[in-house]
Formats: C-alpha cells, structure tokens, sequence
C-alpha cells in the first residue's frame, strides 16, 4: 500500500502541469517584477467595474500591461510586448476590442486577451500572463 501511494503521488506531481511554464520557458520575454493596486474607485480605473472593458498600464511589465474585466469576479492582466519575438521599439501590442496585435512590419501576430493565446497560430508562445485578484474595490495584480 505504501509503494502504491508513493507511486500515485509520484505520477501526480509529473502528471501537473502549470500554463506558468510557457511563459516561464519564454526566450524572448524576461519576468519582471510587478506588484501593484487598482483602486476601482479611482477615476482612471473605472472602465474596470464593467465587464468587457479594459485599460492600458503603460508604466508596468515589459512594454505594458492590458488588464481585462471578464465578468466582474475574473480578470485576466497580460504583458503588451508581443511574446514571439525579442523586445524592441515595435513590439508592444495595440488593443482593439478583446484583441492584440503586434504592429512590426511583417508580423501577423495578433492575440485573445482573455485567454492570452494566439488567434490563428496556438503552437506559437502565449502572452505573458500576470495574477490578477479582486478583493472588494481593489485588483491586485502581481506575478
């Protein structure tokens, strides 16, 4: 019975796998570090107490962060540089309703921000994905 729990337990711990490990094992996007509050009492994030809208953190992540509403309990906050290729001046993505494209010439990359996945191409890498918690009036947004 021992060998058969220790065995179960094994299998499960390999069996579990994370959506953190893509973004983890992104070459081209490092992790920085993000821990921050969104008063939604706050003027600047009131579109954030309706679900289908979003607002821009252009002073957080890598290039930015876009923060979605879902439905008032779930809210998803993802990096705006595009995560299928390096950082630079023409990688952060443009917001157009529950998409996001990267603008770099002869790029086609364009993203759901709800679930951070490309649109056309799902073996390519996801967007980065940031904890994103409400309690009460307040998001917190961390990773």
């Amino acid at each position: 019975m021992k060998k058969f729990l220790i065995l179960s337990m094994g299998v499960m711990m390999f069996a579990c796998n994370s959506d953190d490990d893509v973004n983890r094992n992104n070459p081209y996007l490092i992790d920085p570090l993000v821990n921050m509050q969104l008063d939604l009492s706050l003027p600047q994030y009131n579109p954030l107490n309706f679900p289908g809208n979003s607002i821009l953190l252009n002073s957080q992540g890598i290039k930015g962060i876009v923060v979605y509403n879902i439905d008032n309990s779930q809210y998803v906050a993802l990096e705006l540089s595009d995560p299928n290729h390096a950082p630079n001046v023409c990688s952060r993505m443009e917001i157009d309703g529950i998409e996001a494209t990267c603008p770099c010439p002869n790029e086609n990359n364009t993203y759901n921000i709800i679930t951070g996945q490309h649109v056309s191409q799902p073996n390519l890498y996801p967007m980065q994905r940031y904890n994103a918690l409400r309690n009460g009036s307040v998001i917190t947004i961390t990773n």
